[in-house]
C-alpha cells in the first residue's frame, strides 16, 4: 500500500509493555493455542467463551512486562502502519456516514503486549485481534502479524490492513445497530443457530473492510500491484474450513463462526469491487452467502 504522507490517528492507546500476566505459549503450533487465536481472529467482541478456553488450555504462563526499549524497529513500523490505517478508516467512514445522514464516531485502537483488560473482559494475545462493543475499542497485539506470516503464509501490508479494517467493520456494524441486534438474537438461539448469525456478522465485517479499501483507493490510489491478492489470500487462509482442516484434519460446518474461505474471499472482493453500503449479509438465504 502507498501510505507516504498519510496521517496517523491519535485515537490510539499504546499499552505495549504495560501488561503483566498471561502470555500464550505458541509452541503447540496451529493445532494448539494458535488455533484458538485464528478462529477467534476478527471476532465480534464477545470474549467470554474464548478467554475461558484459553485459560483452561493450560498454555498460559506468567511473564515480565516488556520495556519500550525492547520493541524492534519492525514492531515500531507496524505500530505506525496501524495508526495510519486507522486514520484511513476514520477518513473514509466519516464521509460514508455523512452521506447516509449519520455521524461517525471513530473507535480507539489499543496496542498491547501479551495481555489486556477490555470492557469485554481480560484477554491474552492468544485470542488474536478483537473488537469490543462495550468500550468501542479494537485490540491488537502486533505479534499477531508475525503469526499470520509464519504459520499461515498470510503476509503483506494490505493483508495486515485487512485485519484492522475488518475489526473497524465490526465497529461500523455496532454504530449501525447491526451488531447489537445480532448479539441479542445469538443469546436467544441454539449454539448452531448462533454460529450462523456469527458467520453473517463476520462476512459483513469482511465486506465493510472491502468497502473501506474501495473508497480509500478511489481517493488516494493507495493500492499497489499484488495488494488485493495479499488480502484475498489472507481471507482464504482464515476461513473456518481451512483452519479446521489444518488443525484437526476435518471440518465441522455446524461449528463455523466466521465463514468458509470461499465466503470470506467473496465478501471481501464484493466490498472492494462495489463499495455499495446497501448490501448486507443479513436477510438473504444461506446459499447466497
Amino acid at each position: 500500500m502507498k501510505l507516504d504522507g498519510r496521517r496517523e490517528s491519535t485515537n490510539v492507546e499504546d499499552r505495549r509493555g504495560m501488561s503483566r500476566g498471561v502470555k500464550a505459549g505458541i509452541g503447540g503450533g496451529i493445532g494448539g493455542i494458535l488455533l484458538i487465536a485464528l478462529i477467534t481472529f476478527l471476532g465480534g467482541g464477545d470474549l467470554g467463551d474464548v478467554v475461558q478456553n484459553v485459560a483452561s488450555s493450560g498454555v498460559l504462563e506468567q511473564t515480565d512486562p516488556q520495556t519500550e526499549q525492547s520493541f524492534s524497529e519492525e514492531e515500531q513500523q507496524l505500530a505506525k502502519f496501524s495508526r495510519q490505517i486507522l486514520a484511513a478508516t476514520e477518513d473514509i467512514w466519516t464521509e460514508k456516514f455523512k452521506e447516509m445522514g449519520y455521524a461517525y464516531t471513530p473507535p480507539t485502537l489499543v496496542l498491547f503486549t501479551n495481555s489486556v483488560q477490555s470492557a469485554c473482559g481480560s484477554a491474552s494475545s492468544a485470542v488474536g485481534p478483537f473488537y469490543c462493543s462495550g468500550d468501542q475499542k479494537l485490540y491488537i497485539d502486533l505479534s499477531f502479524f508475525s503469526t499470520m506470516k509464519q504459520q499461515l503464509g498470510a503476509d503483506g501490508d494490505f493483508a495486515y490492513a485487512y485485519v484492522i479494517a475488518h475489526e473497524v467493520g465490526h465497529h461500523v456494524e455496532n454504530l449501525l445497530g447491526i451488531l447489537g441486534e445480532a448479539h441479542k438474537k445469538m443469546a436467544q438461539a441454539s449454539k448452531t443457530e448462533a454460529n450462523k448469525i456469527s458467520v453473517r456478522l463476520e462476512l459483513l465485517a469482511d465486506y465493510y473492510a472491502g468497502v473501506w479499501a474501495h473508497y480509500d483507493n478511489e481517493e488516494y490510489q493507495s493500492l499497489e500491484d499484488g495488494d488485493i491478492e495479499e488480502a484475498i489470500n489472507c481471507a482464504n487462509v482464515i476461513g473456518d474450513n481451512y483452519l479446521q482442516k489444518k488443525a484437526q484434519g476435518y471440518v465441522q460446518p455446524d461449528s463455523f463462526t466466521h465463514g468458509t474461505s470461499a465466503q470470506r474471499m467473496k465478501w471481501l472482493k464484493l466490498g472492494l469491487q462495489t463499495g455499495d453500503m446497501t448490501r448486507t449479509t443479513f436477510g438473504i438465504p444461506e446459499s447466497q452467502l
